[in-house]
């Protein structure tokens, strides 16, 4: 299969032109090292059985050996060494140049005590200025060519103005269910069968469960208990569940689990980019108390959910209402990715009185877009009214505090299953994810 171009490409050439070296982190199989490979010129790759005992040998000897080699040099799942990231800094100090190295990598190191850690397995500075950290996810619907992207997200930014009004997506609600069930994994693309791409997401799963959630940081984990934590997240899927509350939820079926370990398999679960869960946007707009400030429960990637409820196509087509919240979930995933280049923030807005925004999007900039993910078209006129009712309200609060107004939302958007895309008369966009791209 030819090489599908990612977002994620043009993001990694700057700042190979702006950095001495840059680490690219995501969850596995989304693409990071294939995607590395087309710009390096060299090429380590740590976890091959047939050198990874010489590499390994060669790294407690002598590290700065293994990054000899025409550059840029890709070193693939370089945390299994992490002594090479101070390897790699000081190199990037005594060379001083730009785009010398590439570091690929599917899991975060969390730093243990002092006295725990060995001296080699310690990053003994951040890189800070050296090395430039960017993320890459699973693919959108627009690198995986299922959405059009005959509407650009950032040049709505630029000019909200731009006529939508009849742009229609080539997506039904079916295709929608399949390709949030398969999610974004490149490998899934080459498949033909759909009961075969429906695959990698639960051998994901799987992987996750019984081998990843101890390898990463060689911590003896129950596979079970993990899969029930997964289960629990995604039954509350894009949802301002509490903690105890999911934690009641395992303990239904694994009655001795305490906070204390729920909350290390949940940490575990997020240093392998399974789990991210979305802060809450708390403006000024209403008095702390009355807006909701706990986390929202999401995954990477809609199919990870999918897989862990024991959902399918056929099962998610009677029960769109479940499937509502795994389409938040894939709205989150490509906004990331199509906000990627200008440092898209994500958030979401819920305050007591009922009034919400699923998605908060904030560029670097300081534009962000307030938007509601609604399925089906019943829902648009109350998606809609929520929207502006947070304006109203942010006008209102900026008549009264003149010395630190807040600045209003750039872009008023309910993100649908729907087929057509258009401007309502009082502003908010209407646009089907299947017409969405950067």
């Amino acid at each position: 299969m030819d090489y599908l171009k990612r977002i994620a490409d043009e993001e990694l050439s700057l700042r190979l032109e702006a950095f001495g070296a840059v680490q690219i982190k995501g969850p596995k199989w989304c693409g990071k090292t294939t995607t590395a490979e087309r710009q390096a010129k060299s090429v380590i790759k740590l976890q091959d059985p047939d050198k990874r005992a010489g590499y390994m040998a060669t790294i407690r000897t002598k590290p700065s050996i293994i990054l000899k080699g025409e550059t840029p040099r890709l070193i693939d799942e370089w945390q299994d060494a992490p002594i090479l990231w101070d390897a790699v800094r000081t190199l990037v100090d005594q060379r001083k140049l730009k785009g010398q190295f590439i570091l690929t990598g599917s899991t975060i190191i969390k730093k243990k005590n002092e006295q725990d850690t060995p001296e080699e397995e310690r990053r003994m500075h951040t890189g800070t200025g050296r090395i430039s950290t960017m993320t890459m996810y699973p693919m959108s619907l627009y690198e995986s060519t299922e959405s059009s992207g005959e509407i650009s997200f950032l040049e709505l930014f630029d000019n909200k103005d731009i006529d939508i009004d009849g742009i229609t997506s080539k997506l039904s609600i079916e295709e929608l269910i399949m390709v949030a069930c398969r999610g974004g994994w490149p490998d899934s693309l080459s498949v033909t069968s759909e009961k075969a791409k429906l695959l990698i997401a639960k051998d994901y799963l799987n992987k996750v469960c019984n081998e990843d959630i101890s390898n990463i940081d060689n911590v003896q984990r129950n596979p079970e208990l993990t899969r029930l934590i997964l289960r629990s997240y995604a039954r509350n899927l894009c949802t301002l569940a509490k903690k105890s509350a999911m934690l009641e939820d395992v303990k239904a079926e694994m009655e001795t689990t305490a906070q204390t370990t729920f909350d290390e398999y949940v940490d575990a679960l997020k240093r392998l980019f399974v789990l991210e869960d979305i802060d809450a946007w708390c403006p000024a707009i209403r008095s702390a108390s009355a807006i909701r400030s706990g986390k929202k429960r999401c995954f990477i990637d809609p199919s990870i959910a999918v897989a862990a409820i024991g959902a399918s196509p056929k099962t998610l087509e009677l029960d769109l209402k479940t499937f509502g919240f795994v389409f938040e979930c894939m709205c989150i995933r490509d906004l990331k990715v199509y906000s990627q280049s200008m440092g898209g923030k994500v958030s979401y807005y819920h305050d007591r009185y009922g009034l919400e925004a699923d998605i908060v999007l904030h560029l670097d900039d300081q534009r962000y877009a307030l938007i509601e993910c609604k399925l089906g078209s019943r829902d648009i006129d109350e998606g809609a009214k929520h929207l502006l009712e947070i304006q109203k309200l942010i006008r209102e609060k900026n008549e009264t505090e003149k010395q630190m107004p807040l600045r209003e939302p750039d872009l008023l958007i309910v993100l649908t299953g729907g087929e057509f895309a258009y401007t309502r008369e009082d502003g908010v966009k209407i646009i089907p994810l299947g017409c969405l791209k950067n």
